[in-house]
This record gives C-alpha cells, sequence and structure tokens, in this order.
C-alpha cells in the first residue's frame, strides 16, 4: 500500500465525520464573520464598488476572498498563482449553489448509487472506489462558468468575481466510464445525470443537477476524483467524491457526487435547459442589449492567460529590462503559444512556456519587455491554444456574466519601483 492509500485508509477505518464542527456557523472562527474585523482587498471591478473582505474562518482554507457565506462563494487571491502551476488546497476557489453544502460526511455509510437505464442499479462504497477500480490521475483546471463576471462592462448579475474563481490541481480517481460499465449502460441511454449531497433550500425550488452525454461520460477520460493534490478533497471542495470534467467549466464538476442516473432522454430539467445557458456564438459573445439569440448550454473552456508577477497600476523601474511571468491554459486543450504585447496588440512578442503538465493544466510563461523612461507601460498577454483558438482581443459579454476570456492588459509606473 502506498502512503497515499495509506492515509485513506486510515480516514475510511476511524469511521470519520468529515467536517464535523460545520460550515458558515459554529465552523467559523470565534466570533461572526460580520463582527470580525477583517482585511480586505481591492479586485479592481469596473465600473463598481470592488473592495471585498478577506476571511481565513472556513475550515481547512486559508486566506480567501469572501463574496457569501451561505452557499459559500470564495475565491482565491491572485498573487496565489504566481506561486506555481498547482492551487493548494488550501486556497482554491469554492463555489456553491445553495446554502445546503453538506457540513458533515460519514465515510462508511456513504454509498454512490448508479440507477436509471442500467442493466442493474448498484450502490458502491468509497473502499470498493479506492480498491476495485483502476486508478488514473491528471492536472486539469476547474474554472467557474461566472469566473470574471465582475469585469464585465456593462454590469450584469450574479457573483462578481475577479479572475480568481479558478484553480489547477492534480486530480486522482476513477473513470466515470468503469463505473458506469460496472451497472452497464444499456442501449438507448442519452445523457447521464448527476447529483451531489446538496440540495435545493425550498420545496419548490429546483435541485442542482447536471448531465453530460452518454459518449462524453464514456469517454474515459472523465472522472469520479476521491483525492486532490495527493492529499483527500477538502470538504468545501466536494468531499467525498467530485466529478471531474477536463476541459469543461465547473458547473459540471459536481461536488458531493453521490447520485449517478442514466437516462434515456435529452436532459430538460432547470439547471440543464434554462440555467448556464450561453450565446451561440464565438466565445459567447454578443454585444449588450442584444434580445434575441440563440443559446446552448455552457460546455467547453476557452483560451485564457494571466501576468501574475506584476499587479495593475505597479511601479516599476523606468528605462529598464522587465521580467514577465504568469499563467495560461488552452481551455480544452492544450498551450500552444503565449504572447506579450506593449503595443495595444499592434504587435506580439513570443513568450517561453514552462513545463507542459498536460493539456488540461495550467501552464507557466516568461518574457521580458522594455520599460519607457516615464509614464505608463500597459502589458498584454495572448494565448493560443492547440486547436489554433486564440483569446479575443476584447472582452466579452453576455447577460449571463459567462466565460470571459478576452486579453487581460494590466498598466504600470515606470518611476520608482
Amino acid at each position: 500500500m502506498d502512503k497515499f492509500d495509506s492515509r485513506l485508509a486510515t480516514i475510511l477505518s476511524r469511521r470519520r465525520l468529515m467536517g464535523a464542527a460545520g460550515i458558515g456557523g459554529a465552523g467559523l472562527a470565534t466570533a461572526p464573520l460580520w463582527a470580525q474585523a477583517m482585511k480586505t482587498i481591492d479586485l479592481r471591478l469596473p465600473g463598481k464598488p470592488s473592495t471585498r473582505p478577506l476571511t481565513s474562518s472556513f475550515p481547512t482554507k486559508g486566506e480567501m476572498v469572501l463574496h457569501r457565506v451561505r452557499g459559500p462563494l470564495l475565491e482565491t487571491p491572485f498573487e496565489v498563482y504566481n506561486d506555481g502551476i498547482i492551487t493548494p488546497n488550501d486556497r482554491f476557489f469554492v463555489r456553491w449553489h445553495w446554502a445546503t453544502e453538506p457540513t458533515a460526511v460519514d465515510v462508511d455509510s456513504f454509498r454512490l448509487k448508479v440507477r436509471g437505464h442500467v442493466d442493474k442499479e448498484i450502490e458502491i462504497t468509497l473502499d470498493d472506489l479506492l480498491h476495485k477500480f483502476d486508478r488514473i490521475e491528471y492536472m486539469a483546471v476547474n474554472q467557474c462558468s461566472g469566473n470574471s463576471r465582475g469585469l464585465f462592462q456593462p454590469n450584469v448579475t450574479g457573483g462578481e468575481w475577479g479572475n480568481g474563481a479558478m484553480g489547477n490541481a492534480r486530480w486522482t480517481g476513477v473513470r466515470l466510464k468503469d463505473v458506469l460499465d460496472r451497472a452497464g449502460v444499456k442501449s438507448g441511454a442519452v445523457d447521464v445525470r448527476f447529483g451531489g449531497l446538496d440540495d435545493a433550500m425550498v420545496p419548490d425550488a429546483p435541485k442542482f443537477l447536471k448531465s453530460l452525454t452518454v459518449d462524453h461520460a464514456r469517454d474515459g477520460e472523465v472522472m469520479i476524483a476521491f483525492a486532490m493534490n495527493g492529499e483527500q478533497l477538502p470538504l468545501l471542495n466536494g468531499f467525498p467524491l467530485r466529478l471531474v470534467v477536463p476541459g469543461w467549466y465547473s458547473t459540471y464538476w459536481m461536488k458531493a457526487l453521490n447520485d449517478i442516473e442514466v437516462l434515456d432522454h435529452t436532459d430538460d430539467q432547470f439547471w440543464m435547459a434554462k440555467a448556464y445557458q450561453i450565446p451561440k456564438t464565438p466565445f459567447a459573445n454578443i454585444a449588450p442589449g442584444t434580445q434575441d439569440f440563440e443559446k446552448e448550454p455552457i460546455n467547453k473552456m476557452v483560451p485564457r492567460s494571466f501576468v501574475t508577477n506584476l499587479k495593475d497600476g505597479q511601479a516599476i523601474k523606468p528605462d529598464a529590462p522587465l521580467a514577465l511571468s504568469g499563467i495560461a491554459f488552452g481551455g480544452n486543450t492544450g498551450v500552444a503559444k503565449v504572447e506579450v504585447s506593449t503595443d495595444g496588440g499592434k504587435s506580439w512578442k513570443l513568450a517561453t512556456l514552462g513545463k507542459d503538465a498536460g493539456k488540461y493544466s495550467f501552464r507557466r510563461f516568461d518574457a521580458t519587455v522594455d520599460a519607457p523612461q516615464g509614464g505608463t507601460l500597459a502589458v498584454s498577454c495572448r494565448c493560443t491554444n492547440s486547436d489554433g483558438v486564440a483569446q479575443p482581443m476584447d472582452m466579452v459579454w453576455n447577460p449571463g456574466g459567462y466565460m470571459q476570456c478576452g486579453v487581460e492588459t494590466i498598466t504600470l509606473k515606470a518611476g520608482e519601483a
């Protein structure tokens, strides 16, 4: 038994109740959030109040940007991304839809159910998943559909994230395909629907459920993960199991996964047919105010890149070489190149890419540009993925505030650094 297996086996043998201290109540620090003296951070959101509190009061989490207590919306402070391509578990963003996120899970009584249009309905224990299925592992970016919604202009409704509703982790688990095959998917299956331990807050509200086509669900890459960066999943990030759908937005990455239903029809419930709908246009981009447009469920991610070693508005040494470094990801495929520009995109300089950790992972980049003698320097970065798709120069807009991917530009001040 390797070190990782030993740690998880110990957890199982203790009949441990995960997160029993709670979230948002007794599990917070000694004083309520609203009574604590809290540090703040300016997310530099255009055209709106952009200061948010920082909190370290959530179980298993370090200092995070607080957007909402229940269900928790916690953003990763952006400087974390400069420390490496792996986002630490204790700084990984958190997003729950309903204020009913699980505060405790009994690992011995927990079962993952597979039902619906299958040869036989089954229930699988955590121990079975750990020891009776082949294990897979890969790096993948998990990004909220509304990441960077606070940058949308004109403003849109919804959680006004900065750029920190994303993270990259090494996920470990089993193939969803293997679990489905254990139940036996019947001919005529169309979609596979996923549910978790959270539930709607009132009887008439729709439980959060998401679906993939049966072919996607059985592609061998979609994972039922039980570990994140070599450790058990944090409770706030979906313990004991979560779905990992590499290259797709995190709305499909069901947390606290406990129910899999194979359907013989297209899933037409609220969270697929009405929620998370995007314009069926390149980058989901339409002109503000557009009323009539064809829609589709949000799906594959698109490329993005960010300078991480410098902040917007930062002072730099004048008339000197300026080192830039940052992260990029290709969305649903790998990073082919990253370029930087200091003239508004009129010309581009190729950056040096760091180690390739897999096509779904963050990838580092580095470049050097010349700082002016004085005044300001606008630095832009642009990622092109392996399919030849490049970030658009302009920031995108749609009424849901989804899929922001426009080229990011930071403005630096040449002076006393």
